[in-house]
């Protein structure tokens, strides 16, 4: 059957790009609004309880109001904004982690779409504290840059402008308060909070998360196959999740956070040195895609019982 779906706030960057990755599908019917009635209460409450799955891409409290006029108990609903990401009656959207979580997403009628930066960093922290490599009280930081287009549109006018003031790297939120570290805590399964630090690069799109891992400090003895191995029984068989073997991360020179753009795929790298007991965990993926339009996009197919894949890249174009 054809599905009913409704993007509210279809004109920001993450709503254009879904709806981009919902265009040609045969199996949905877009519902929209005219421009002129976007902000028209009324008008966006009678859409909302007419389709079968509304995508919020709103800012929290817009999405907090947009989910009190929905009364028709028969809707579902994706939010992409940050608002119920560690709420108790919404199922977080990362269907990889933990094991066996895609079937919660698809019988969900409530479902948080996960933020960029947590995407990368639950993927590579949550395996390792269920299978009790790493405490849930260990000192996690957590170093990630992004594509400026994650900083929504006034970062992405001020990156494009031909006299933009905005320097090729920056770090930010340096009072260690930034929206994601909760949603990193609860997600990762972690005990204490992780210390988050943010960076934008002079790229639109693409991000790099790097967990440091002093294997010396944990618990219990632990090599770099150990890590690469709970990783790798974790992902094993997924279509966008892949981790990479230890000896070509080995031989790496460098990683690109442009290398996935486009894409749905998150890849995943154990780096290190046994000699020194140091290991580095790297996340890399398209902060628009896995990291916010792909995984709403993921997430609406296993609700809807289609395909994970379907109107998604999950191959590099040769």
């Amino acid at each position: 059957m054809t599905a009913q779906v409704f993007i509210d706030g279809e004109a920001g960057t993450t709503g254009l790009q879904i709806r981009a990755r919902l265009a040609d599908r045969s199996d949905l019917r877009l519902l929209s609004l005219p421009e002129a009635r976007r902000k028209d209460r009324e008008a966006r409450a009678a859409l909302l309880n007419e389709a079968d799955v509304v995508i919020l891409c709103l800012p929290d409290d817009a999405a907090r109001e947009a989910v009190a006029l929905i009364d028709n108990p028969a809707v579902r609903v994706i939010d992409a904004s940050t608002a119920h990401r560690t709420h108790p009656d919404w199922i977080y959207g990362l269907p990889e982690c933990p094991r066996g979580h895609e079937e919660r997403v698809a019988a969900a009628r409530r479902v948080s779409n996960p933020g960029c930066y947590p995407t990368g960093a639950i993927a590579l922290i949550r395996p390792l504290v269920d299978a009790g490599l790493l405490p849930d009280d260990f000192p996690i930081t957590i170093h990630a840059v992004s594509g400026y287009s994650g900083g929504g549109r006034n970062m992405i006018e001020s990156f494009e402008r031909s006299d933009s003031p905005d320097p090729a790297f920056r770090l930010y939120a340096l009072g260690l308060e930034h929206k994601h570290v909760e949603e990193m805590r609860v997600h990762g399964g972690l005990s204490q909070r992780p210390l988050f630090i943010p960076s934008v690069g002079r790229f639109r799109q693409g991000m790099l998360v790097q967990v440091p891992l002093p294997l010396w400090a944990l618990p219990r003895s632990t090599c770099l196959a150990d890590v690469h191995a709970v990783l790798a029984e974790q992902y094993d068989g997924q279509p966008f999740v892949s981790v990479t073997a230890l000896a070509e991360a080995a031989a790496l020179e460098r990683l690109d956070p442009e290398s996935l753009n486009g894409t749905n795929l998150l890849r995943l790298y154990v780096i290190g040195s046994e000699q020194h007991g140091q290991a580095l965990l790297v996340a890399q993926l398209d902060n628009l895609g896995k990291g916010a339009s792909g995984a709403a996009v993921q997430n609406l197919n296993l609700m809807l019982g289609r395909a994970p894949e379907a109107g998604l890249e999950h191959r590099l174009a040769a």
